[in-house]
């Protein structure tokens, strides 16, 4: 898609004016992930972690909803708005985390443990928060559980990385679900130690998706929204980042006089970049607001039922 101009040349700057345009035409909010890609986080009226989008969803005005992110991220501001149109870019764009916990496969775990209280990590799909007692971000799972009585047995879902870092946080012994997200599984541990090498000053920060034995080198662990405010927060000007890559835009702009190395993967491939994350696009972001499709829907009973969990946690992490 090519639109021309002649004050604005060029696909981007005519985009940027486009989308505007139609935003303020049809009433609509973009909400955006950290993990977006620059354009996508620029255009966006909002960027934030897992969390910080789910309480911009839940307070939208907005009648059009247009979430550049994942697939379980447009699920929740759907169930939160029901009577919103929520679109989504690409409806390809899914989540290799949600996708390890199909839900009749939860449904017969958790017939192994009818006393557990199931927590889960909002990387999930509806299906799965329908079948959750509260649900959690990277942000607030250690409060999460911590509000929890401590006789109670947790199952903990879907991210075995994260669920191990709340249980070590905690001193709870959680009931794991054996998922994971390709990204944070991807980072080279021998490669980041030859970064500290080189660069000795730096810190390695990282998210609690990553593995024990790289969280166990880290000098920082937090969430996405965290990681960016240490950076910013931090009297050290070298940083290597175990985690998605895209929130180095962000920290590029609020930290700009800082040295940024994204943590290399495994292998010679891109895959500290998540593949659905970067199927989202400013063109399609364009075609999306201008169609008001592809739509995203969740089926009443369904949002019914997976509501109480998300707005548990909204209430929790006041």
């Amino acid at each position: 898609m090519r639109l021309s101009s002649p004050t604005l040349p060029g696909v981007d700057k005519d985009l940027f004016s486009e989308i505007n345009q139609l935003k303020k035409a049809k009433n609509a909010v973009i909400l955006a992930h950290y993990y977006q890609e620059p354009d996508v986080q620029d255009v966006a009226d909002f960027v934030g972690d897992s969390l910080e989008l789910a309480r911009a969803a839940q307070k939208t005005s907005a009648d059009l909803i247009v979430f550049a992110g994942v697939h379980f991220m447009a699920e929740g501001a759907k169930i939160l708005n029901p009577s919103r149109k929520v679109i989504m870019p690409d409806l390809r764009a899914g989540c290799s985390l949600s996708d390890s916990c199909p839900p009749e496969a939860f449904a017969r775990f958790r017939a192994r443990y009818p006393d557990h209280f199931i927590v889960s990590y909002i990387n999930c799909s509806a299906a799965i928060k329908a079948q959750s007692d509260v649900i959690c971000t990277s942000s607030n799972a250690v409060g999460i559980v911590e509000k929890i009585p401590k006789n109670q047995g947790i199952i903990f879902a879907p991210d075995r990385n994260l669920g191990a870092y709340v249980a070590k946080a905690t001193g709870r012994d959680l009931v794991l679900w054996q998922g994971t997200c390709i990204v944070h599984e991807t980072f080279s541990e021998r490669k980041i130690i030859e970064l500290k090498i080189q660069n000795p000053e730096a810190e390695l920060i990282a998210h609690p998706e990553c593995e024990p034995e790289l969280l166990a080198r880290a000098d920082f662990i937090g969430s996405t929204s965290a990681l960016l405010k240490h950076v910013c927060e931090s009297r050290t000007s070298t940083f290597i980042i175990a985690t998605e890559e895209g929130i180095l835009h962000q920290m590029r702009k609020r930290a700009p006089g800082k040295k940024l190395i994204a943590a290399p993967p495994n292998g010679p491939c891109h895959c500290n970049e998540c593949p659905f994350m970067k199927l989202n696009t400013l063109e399609k972001i364009y075609a999306c607001v201008y169609n008001e499709a592809p739509e995203l829907t969740v089926p009443d009973d369904l949002r019914i039922r997976a509501l109480a969990p998300l707005e548990r946690m909204l209430e929790w992490s006041v």
